[in-house]
């Protein structure tokens, strides 16, 4: 009996430090991190939005210029700003890829000029080379002031 329950530990020892292989689909997933700074000055301070990403087959970013493949919607007026990721990986590489990346959102303005301050927040997502459309995250909340 001994042998026996020696022989099940050993093999449940064996079996747990086996490294599964880890596998991502091809359509990119992101994170939101943090946003930053807390309060924001209409059309002087830009907003840094901070997310993580993960990519199964490593084709998000691109190199060519004019190409956006990052996204922020201005949750108050539904305003899109495009933006540029550069390539993360080489071409045809087919690995995962995963870092973090910060998006810079330059003069953000207040909807209502008579307000004295406003809350914004913003949807992020990102598009790999095959056109696949991440999740979409949102990000916490900014005081835009005049």
């Amino acid at each position: 009996m001994k042998r026996f329950l020696l022989l099940a530990f050993a093999g449940l020892m064996l079996q747990s430090c086996k490294k599964d292989d880890e596998t991502y689909g091809t359509t990119p997933e992101i994170t939101f991190e943090s946003i930053s700074p807390g309060t924001v000055k209409q059309f002087k301070d830009s907003v840094v939005i901070g997310i993580s990403y993960t990519d199964g087959d490593g084709d998000l970013g691109e190199n060519g210029a004019g190409v956006e493949n990052a996204f922020v919607v201005d949750n108050r007026t539904q305003l899109s700003y495009g933006f540029r990721i550069r390539q993360l990986a080489p071409d045809n590489a087919n690995i995962i890829i995963r870092g973090k990346l910060n998006i810079i959102v330059p003069a953000v303005g207040l909807v209502n000029s008579a307000s004295s301050s406003e809350t914004a927040n913003f949807s992020i997502y990102v598009k790999d080379r095959a056109g696949n459309q991440s999740n979409t995250v949102t990000s916490t909340n900014v005081t835009v002031i005049p």
